[in-house]
C-alpha cells in the first residue's frame, strides 16, 4: 500500500481507476479498502480512486492521545488532496467521512467537482447516543467478539495493541464536542451533491437526510428502503445505479467547475 506524507501524518492510502480524481473517505472503524470494497468495482471504470485510511485506522498510524478530532480529519483530507497536487476532486463520504467530507466541501467548496455524503447528517444526536453504546470497547469485547476480532486484525497491527480501543473512545469523543455546520456554512456547498440515507439507519434519521439535502446549495437526497446504517453494502445495486446516474447527470458541471479552478489559479 502507498503512503503519502500529509499534513505532517504519514497516510496509507490506494488507489484505483483512471479518468477524474474521486476522494473516498471511509468510516468510523473502518479502512479505504474494506468500506468500499463494493463501491470500489462500481467506480473506478470511470474515475482514478483515492482510498485514504483516516488517521488511527488501518494503515495510517497516529495514537488518538496526540489529537483526533473533526477539524484533523478535515485537516488531513486537504493536505492529502495537495499533496497529491488534486486543484479540484470529486468527494465521496461515508458515514464519519461523510462528516469530514462536509467539513472539506464547506471550507473549500470551490475545489469540488461533486459530493455525495452517504450515511451522515448534520446532527449531532441521534449519532452520539447511538454511538456510545454500538462503539463502547467493553460492550464490543463481551457481546460482539467477531466484531473485536475484527477490528483487532484492522488496525492494532499498525496502531499497536489495544489500538482499535483508543480509536473509538477518540471517536465517541469527538461526535460529542465537533462543531456542527451552521446553515450558511452548508449553503456554501455549491456542487452537485448527493445524500443517501438508509430509511431505517439509527444514527441518522431521513428527516436530517432530507434537511442536508435541501441546505446545501444543489442538493438530491437519495433514500433506500429496508436499509440501516450500513447502506454500501446492504443495498449496492441501488445505490450504484443512484450514483452513476448522479456522476451522468452532472458531468458537463463537474467538468466546468474543474475548468473554472483551474483559470484562476494563478501562474508561478
Amino acid at each position: 500500500m502507498p503512503t503519502i506524507e500529509a499534513n505532517g501524518l504519514i497516510t496509507a492510502y490506494e488507489v484505483d481507476g483512471a479518468g477524474p480524481p474521486l476522494v473516498m473517505l471511509h468510516g468510523a472503524t473502518g479502512s479505504g479498502r474494506d468500506h468500499f470494497a463494493t463501491l470500489r468495482p462500481a467506480v473506478r471504470r470511470g474515475f482514478r480512486v483515492y482510498l485514504p485510511d483516516a488517521r488511527g485506522h488501518a494503515g495510517t498510524r497516529w495514537d488518538p492521545a496526540d489529537g483526533w478530532t473533526t477539524a484533523d480529519l478535515v485537516d488531513d483530507v486537504i493536505g492529502f488532496v495537495d499533496a497529491l497536487d488534486l486543484p479540484t476532486f470529486h468527494l465521496l463520504g461515508y458515514s464519519m467521512g461523510g462528516m469530514t467530507a462536509l467539513h472539506v466541501a464547506a471550507r473549500c467548496p470551490e475545489r469540488i467537482r461533486t459530493l455525495v455524503a452517504i450515511s451522515i447528517g448534520a446532527d449531532r444526536e441521534p449519532r452520539l447516543r447511538v454511538g456510545r453504546v454500538l462503539m463502547d470497547p467493553l460492550r464490543i469485547e463481551r457481546d460482539d467478539p467477531d466484531w473485536a476480532r475484527r477490528l483487532v486484525a484492522r488496525h492494532d497491527q499498525v496502531q499497536g495493541s489495544g489500538g482499535w480501543k483508543r480509536l473509538l473512545t477518540a471517536i465517541v469523543a469527538d461526535i460529542a464536542n465537533q462543531p456542527l455546520l451552521t446553515a450558511s456554512e452548508l449553503r456554501a456547498i455549491d456542487a452537485p451533491t448527493m445524500v443517501v440515507a438508509g430509511d431505517r439507519d439509527p444514527f441518522v434519521p431521513v428527516a436530517q437526510t432530507d434537511a442536508l439535502a435541501r441546505q446545501v446549495r444543489d442538493g438530491r437526497l437519495l433514500v433506500l428502503p429496508g436499509v440501516g446504517h450500513d447502506s454500501l453494502v446492504d443495498s449496492p445495486a441501488l445505490l450504484h445505479a443512484a450514483l452513476d446516474d448522479f456522476y451522468r447527470s452532472t458531468e458537463s458541471i463537474a467538468r466546468d467547475r474543474a475548468g473554472e479552478a483551474r483559470a484562476t489559479e494563478v501562474p508561478g
